[in-house]
């Protein structure tokens, strides 16, 4: 088995694809189709680019009006649906217009006014989503898949791999982590789980050879004004930042379910220790207060 890795950047954060194949010229081989396949979504699926079909579906809910999407957004529209449902509302794919009053370079609180108008405009259960025709009633919302592509584009990519043969390898796209298999000596891959309150510092070790891992924190955009942190994970309820949890972790077979599970906790604030017991897969939360928790709380640091 020869290693082959690859080091990029996709989605706005810097990716690692590492693999275990039969030459090194077929790990490249492959790394290149998975990248191709990154850069796809990104593609399609940004909100930075005009060409973007996510460009396409917002210009067509900010006149009002209705669109018929492909098999594979049609897809993500459902996940964001059954994540919405399942979080009562607080995991919405229509919040992401609350970035237009929350401004994470600059030390400045939005207005209620501002907050009020763009919480008008926000609530998935104000769609009609009967696939394949997305329609907006209410002209001026938009959608944003950014909770949701990056942890998908990660499932994809580790099953590519493995159709193309790969057996033990590893999937990083800016902290969304999918294994494929333990290493071929049959040593488990390390997963560091990071301090929020220590920046570059690791809190915790993973010792995984299957599944995914996903963080979700209030330390990757933040403002702090008069002493207190304004993170950058808002409910779209109120229109503010989350304030209970500083970072939750769970890991699960599918990374794209890792990550809604992360930030539905995160959204569920006091409630979210609880929420993540009850759904039952391993995880990790640390709160405001420095207080950490969860099924793998117990590990070593």
């Amino acid at each position: 088995m020869k290693f082959y890795q690859s080091t990029f950047n996709a989605m706005g954060t810097p990716c690692d694809i590492q693999l275990y194949a039969g030459t090194r010229s077929l790990g490249k081989q492959i790394a290149e189709l998975i990248m191709a396949d990154v850069h796809r979504l990104e593609q399609r699926y940004s909100r930075y680019r005009d060409d973007s079909f996510l460009s396409a579906i917002n210009r067509v809910a900010a006149a009002g009006g209705r669109i018929t999407v492909d098999e594979e957004t049609a897809g993500l529209l459902n996940y964001a649906a059954t994540c919405y449902e399942q979080s009562e509302g607080l995991f919405d794919i229509t919040s992401g217009i609350l970035r237009r009053a929350w401004n994470f370079k600059q030390r400045q609180l939005p207005s209620a006014d501002q907050i009020q108008q763009l919480l008008a405009k926000i609530g998935w259960h104000k769609l009609r989503w009967t696939a394949p025709v997305l329609e907006f009633p209410v002209p001026g919302m938009e959608i944003d898949f950014g909770g949701i592509v990056k942890e998908y584009a990660v499932d994809r990519a580790a099953a590519l791999s493995r159709q193309a043969g790969i057996r033990h390898g590893l999937i990083n796209l800016g902290g969304d982590i999918k294994i494929i298999g333990a290493r071929p000596d049959e040593q488990t891959w390390h997963i560091g789980i990071r301090d929020p309150e220590h920046k570059g510092a690791v809190m915790r070790t993973l010792k995984l050879d299957e599944g995914a891992v996903a963080s979700s924190g209030d330390y990757e955009r933040c403002i702090e004004v008069e002493g207190v942190r304004y993170g950058h994970v808002l409910n779209p309820k109120t229109g503010w930042p989350v304030h209970y949890l500083a970072s939750v972790t769970v890991v699960s077979d599918l990374c794209v379910v890792a990550g809604s599970a992360s930030t539905i906790a995160m959204l569920k604030e006091k409630d979210g220790p609880a929420w993540l017991e009850k759904l039952g897969l391993p995880h990790l939360w640390v709160d405001v207060q420095g207080n950490v928790g969860g099924s793998l709380a117990g590990l070593a640091g």
